[in-house]
């Protein structure tokens, strides 16, 4: 299923601010070099991402899923002037990648990379989170939300990407993996009592979740 309007998507992106130097070529080089530059946040929903964090002014943020590092750069737009992103990649070539542009944009003081698998890494950091961005294998979301959001703050605000999955969760009957994976995660959110959520449609769905 064809779920973006990329119509839309360029028109509302023209009426959005323009991503910096910086993300502009990082986008750039992933869509150009990258076997899998699909999973880009893309610049649309990196302004949103940019945005959302200004307007939260995070001490501490937790990405699951760096990628090649563009949301981010994103969302450390928003930090305070002491606070710190932690981001965990599992690809130690991407995590290589997304380095390299932290320190090209002068924030490898202010993000943290951390490269091995989420579920070991997640109980290792001792911060109480203000953001958490989960990104990562889809058959990992469920683990992921319930190990960050005991250490998020009362108010704080998970993002879960790929909440629609390419459309494929609007299926009646839901059969790809992933898909199944992240229909259960929409569930077991949207059950949980600790929190209030909301679902926006913006690029493949976006799961805004508030800690109660």
């Amino acid at each position: 299923m064809e779920w973006i309007n990329h119509i839309a998507e360029d028109y509302a992106q023209q009426f959005s601010s323009p991503l910096d130097e910086i993300l502009q070529e990082l986008e750039t080089d992933t869509r150009a070099q990258h076997p899998q530059a699909h999973m880009l946040s893309g610049s649309l929903q990196g302004q949103l991402l940019q945005m959302i964090s200004q307007l939260v002014q995070p001490k501490y943020i937790l990405e699951i899923g760096t990628f090649t590092g563009f949301s981010a750069l994103c969302l450390a737009k928003g930090l305070q002037e002491e606070g710190q992103l932690h981001t965990i990649e599992i690809r130690s070539e991407d995590a290589r990648k997304a380095q390299f542009y932290f320190e090209k944009a002068g924030l490898q003081n202010k993000i943290k990379m951390h490269v091995g698998d989420a579920r070991s890494i997640i109980p290792e950091l001792d911060f109480e989170w203000d953001l958490v961005f989960i990104d990562a294998d889809k058959t990992g979301y469920i683990d992921y939300y319930e190990l960050t959001l005991p250490r998020l703050k009362q108010g704080g605000l998970i993002i879960a990407d790929n909440v629609l999955f390419h459309g494929q969760v609007l299926e009646s009957n839901i059969s790809g993996k992933s898909a199944k994976a992240i229909h259960a995660f929409n569930e077991h959110v949207s059950a949980d009592s600790r929190s209030s959520q909301v679902m926006l449609t913006v690029r493949d769905g976006l799961l805004f979740i508030k800690k109660l």
